[in-house]
């Protein structure tokens, strides 16, 4: 651990010391998390400090140990400050694409939730409820058959317009934390200046080149993505946003015409 590159070392301890406070002090994601710009949550430095938290014990495992493996040789190279740089830029990065998409598919919510208000009836609900909340409509089978049995019932439309009303707060209100987009920016960084390094990836008994398993990685998250499985908690367009934003600062800094191996 004390062998590590300076910055690194570091990140990895405050991490670590905030996930501690987090779990056992004082419960910092209903302030620092990062909301949806359309939450009444949000505020504009979760940008940053959603980065230092972390929603269990495998995702601030996970994190760390991509920077413990991928974040020193950078460090080496770029020195400390433009490492620190690349780390904050493609967290922030990340944050601000997966905002935007979220942003987007919040307002498309938010213009059902309207539909449905100014029209309550079982059709609309099983329209909301299909597109929008496949788990949600699987879960509310039976008051929908029983509400088509009665469409002018006012206890019905009631508690239609509650459930469709406190799924959208739910969904507004879902935060995003992790150091993911940084670590994924690391990973591509690593990939595009170490393309023919051959890592040894779990469960894969050959070797693999960085530059293929980052274009596999990349390639799969951004399928994820575009998916958007409802049990799938993961915020995957961070994670692109990561390496997005690795590639443009790379791009930028013009480091990507010299592979170092």
């Amino acid at each position: 651990m004390f062998n590590l590159t300076p910055v690194v070392r570091n990140l990895i301890v405050l991490n670590i010391v905030i996930y501690f406070i987090d779990r056992n002090v004082w419960s910092l994601l209903p302030d620092f998390a990062l909301y949806s710009t359309l939450s009444p949550y949000f505020k504009p430095f979760q940008f940053v400090s959603y980065m230092f938290l972390h929603g269990s014990f495998g995702h601030i495992l996970g994190n760390m140990f991509g920077l413990f493996m991928f974040g020193p040789m950078l460090e080496r190279i770029w020195g400390q400050k433009r490492f620190l740089i690349f780390y904050f830029v493609t967290g922030i990065g990340a944050g601000v694409l997966f905002s935007g998409i979220n942003y987007f598919e919040i307002s498309g919510l938010q213009r059902a939730v309207s539909v449905f208000v100014d029209y309550p009836n079982p059709d609309t609900f099983i329209d909301f409820a299909s597109k929008h909340a496949a788990d949600f409509y699987r879960n509310n089978l039976g008051f929908i058959n029983k509400w088509e049995a009665d469409p002018q019932n006012a206890d019905y439309i009631r508690q239609a317009v509650a459930a469709v009303t406190s799924r959208f707060n739910t969904e507004l209100n879902i935060p995003m934390v992790g150091a993911s987009g940084s670590i994924f920016g690391i990973l591509m960084a690593f990939g595009l200046l170490f393309p023919n390094v051959e890592l040894f990836i779990l469960f894969i008994p050959f070797p693999v080149k960085a530059k293929y398993f980052v274009a596999f990685y990349g390639l799969y998250e951004l399928y994820s993505g575009i998916q958007n499985s409802p049990s799938d908690n993961v915020a995957h367009f961070a994670h692109v946003g990561g390496m997005l934003f690795a590639y443009i600062l790379l791009r930028y800094w013009n480091t990507r015409k010299s592979n170092f191996y």
